[in-house]
């Protein structure tokens, strides 16, 4: 038997126990056809503080952030690192590790505290950290108020109305639930697509964190 066969079809055998999204995600040969199989990774990342939300309460949003960043994290292979410059602290920095060329997905994470501050989150991906050569941007809203699906729909014709940040025509629907995609001209020229993911923190009967770093929706803030 041909020891490099074998031990070729054990790693395949391995990456497959870790799940399809994770196989096609490093043997895509495309932009979308990796975008379709990250969408699984970042589901499951998700759905990991959704499960785990009431032992997540305490936290603001950079704890919050560093939870799913070590959810999404593949050592080896996916990268996540927080606060990495890219004209200025961006939360998210995702590269896949190996690709040429590279796959980088920068993401935007927030305390979801209305439409108003959802933006500020999209002006600071778009206009600050964003160059136009990564992949599409992420802004990832951790909503820890009740009815996230009438809140999503309130967002969505938020953005359909106001068309904000060069906002190419209305918001498509994304595979996750409670997540809509936009497309955006940058100032590189590139049409630039981002996912806005609803991430349901909601408990009944809980108090808003002490520590946690949001503003209301009257007044919002950018925050850096």
């Amino acid at each position: 038997m041909d020891d490099t066969k074998d031990t070729l079809f054990a790693f395949c055998e391995w990456i497959k126990r870790r799940g399809p999204s994770f196989l096609d995600m490093f043997t895509a040969t495309s932009d979308e056809q990796f975008e379709t199989a990250f969408t699984g990774v970042l589901e499951e990342a998700v759905r990991h503080l959704e499960t785990n939300k009431k032992n997540f309460q305490t936290l603001d949003e950079d704890a919050l952030s560093a939870v799913l960043a070590g959810a999404l994290r593949i050592p080896g292979w996916l990268a996540v690192r927080q606060e990495s410059n890219s004209n200025g602290h961006v939360d998210l920095t995702i590269e896949a590790l190996g690709c040429i060329p590279a796959r980088v997905k920068l993401g935007e994470a927030k305390i979801y505290s209305g439409p108003a501050y959802h933006v500020k989150g999209m002006q600071q991906l778009l206009q600050r950290y964003t160059t136009g050569r990564e992949g599409p941007g992420l802004v990832i809203a951790y909503v820890r108020k009740q009815d996230i699906k009438g809140l999503v729909e309130k967002l969505r014709s938020h953005l359909d109305t106001e068309l904000p940040l060069a906002q190419q025509g209305a918001c498509k629907n994304h595979p996750l639930k409670w997540s809509l995609l936009t497309v955006h001209l940058h100032s590189s020229g590139e049409s630039v697509q981002v996912g806005h993911i609803g991430c349901n923190l909601y408990l009944d009967g809980q108090k808003p964190p002490v520590n946690a770093k949001v503003q209301s929706e009257e007044q919002p803030q950018l925050q850096s």
